[in-house]
């Protein structure tokens, strides 16, 4: 794991360690997130109940039934609110007095409707006089912090106990993982050259799961070819398969060309401005700060 993923995998365990409230984990698309968490659940402890719900784009009784069938509770057809949370909160008690602790683990949260979000805080309010009977995991990308920075989701806000957000690879970080995939995978590190891994760096803004498109095609093109290293053109060839023909090496950054061309301009019409001043008798602008002075004076 990177530097990140450790930092927020110690999240995720001091979130749950606390018991209760929310811990909330966010992150660009592919930046592992999920994971994360599916780390964090192997090494939850043996008596944990866990309930994970993929597709949040449900309506707060869609929700409930779903928390109910991940935990295996039992519940009429035609059910309402009330009833699932009854039924729910009586599980909750009875797994609390077996010595369990129930988790909900909600994805893509950044899906849910204001309305679905507030039930998920009411769900929080289940408890015994000495803890919260139910731990939730939020799991988002970045405008999930915008969404539940908004006045109408404050009290939910300020029942997180942990909180995250999930960066980029660095390069040396990216050359890590790479090499690590390639030894999990019986591979010797020499498999791709050093500037194939910082060009696939550059390629994938280094999130993971576009690394492993891009070394994954890689290495199908390395085949085809008969050859047993990639170089940093067969990592352009492989990420212009996923983006595209559209791929930069870094379209963050622009020519220096381009850059030095633009100054030439910019002077060249300064130039020509002032000579045009001159030929009409245009006198120059006399700053604001000099004006006063002369007045002052």
């Amino acid at each position: 794991m990177s530097e990140g993923h450790r930092e927020a995998l110690a999240h995720l365990r001091y979130g749950l360690s606390e018991g209760g409230g929310f811990i909330l984990l966010t992150g660009e698309i592919g930046a592992g997130k999920t994971t994360v968490c599916r780390c964090i659940l192997e090494q939850a402890p043996a008596k944990t109940n866990i309930a994970f719900v993929l597709n949040p784009k449900l309506s707060a009784e869609e929700l409930l039934a779903t928390i109910c069938d991940e935990l295996g509770i039992d519940y009429p057809e035609t059910s309402g609110v009330k009833l699932l949370i009854d039924r729910l909160n009586a599980y909750l008690l009875a797994a609390h007095a077996r010595g369990e602790r129930t988790v909900l683990i909600i994805d893509e949260a950044q899906n849910l409707s204001y309305e679905v979000l507030e039930q998920i805080r009411l769900l929080t309010n289940l408890e015994t006089n000495q803890q919260r009977l139910l731990q939730i995991i939020l799991l988002g990308q970045p405008e999930l912090q915008d969404i539940l920075a908004q006045p109408a989701l404050q009290q939910l806000a300020q029942r997180i106990a942990a909180r995250h957000h999930l960066g980029p690879l660095s390069k040396f970080e990216t050359l890590a993982y790479v090499r690590h995939r390639l030894a999990v995978a019986g591979m010797g590190k020499s498999t791709f050259a050093i500037s194939a891994i910082e060009e696939i760096f550059l390629l994938s803004s280094g999130i993971p799961r576009m690394i492993n498109l891009i070394c994954d095609r890689a290495l199908l093109g390395a085949f085809s070819k008969g050859v047993r290293r990639v170089d940093k053109v067969m990592a352009r060839e492989a990420a212009k398969q996923v983006f595209g023909n559209r791929v930069s090496s870094n379209p963050t950054l622009i020519s220096p060309w381009i850059i030095l061309g633009l100054m030439i301009m910019a002077t060249l019409l300064i130039v020509a401005a002032i000579k045009w001043s001159d030929s009409e008798g245009i006198p120059p602008a006399v700053p604001k700060t000099a004006t006063t002075q002369q007045k002052t004076g």
